[in-house]
């Protein structure tokens, strides 16, 4: 049979929900790892947005290895941070990227965002 092509690689993260939890704003993501190989670290850092558009503070989400194929959920804990004043979240750099054949720059270079939750996500 024909084959078809190879998918374009890409790192999928999906902002799927912002919810109040007791220490803040827990916001959860869905991480796919696209790209064909294993990534043994994966570190992202975010800057967060205010309703005013104004930088609240850029944080460091850390969502450690990533098997080829694998979907994961990861929820990080934002203290004091109140999930309604978030009006954006923006993937400002790759931190950490390493994996076997992997590129430094492929989690940026390669990284496709979407958001399910009521805050705008993107690079």
């Amino acid at each position: 049979g024909a084959q078809s092509a190879p998918a374009t690689p890409e790192l999928l993260l999906e902002l799927n929900a912002a919810t109040p939890s007791d220490k803040g704003c827990r916001l959860t993501f869905v991480v796919s790892n696209r790209l064909g190989a294993e990534l043994s670290r994966a570190a992202l850092e975010i800057a967060l947005f205010n309703q005013a558009g104004v930088v609240d503070r850029l944080t460091v989400l850390d969502f450690k290895q990533l098997p080829a194929g694998k979907t994961k959920v990861t929820r990080f804990d934002l203290p004091g941070t109140d999930c309604g004043s978030l009006s954006r979240a923006l993937v400002n750099q790759a931190t950490d990227c390493a994996g076997p054949g992997v590129e430094p720059s492929a989690c940026l270079k390669l990284l496709r965002t979407e958001s399910k939750s009521g805050i705008a996500f993107g690079i």
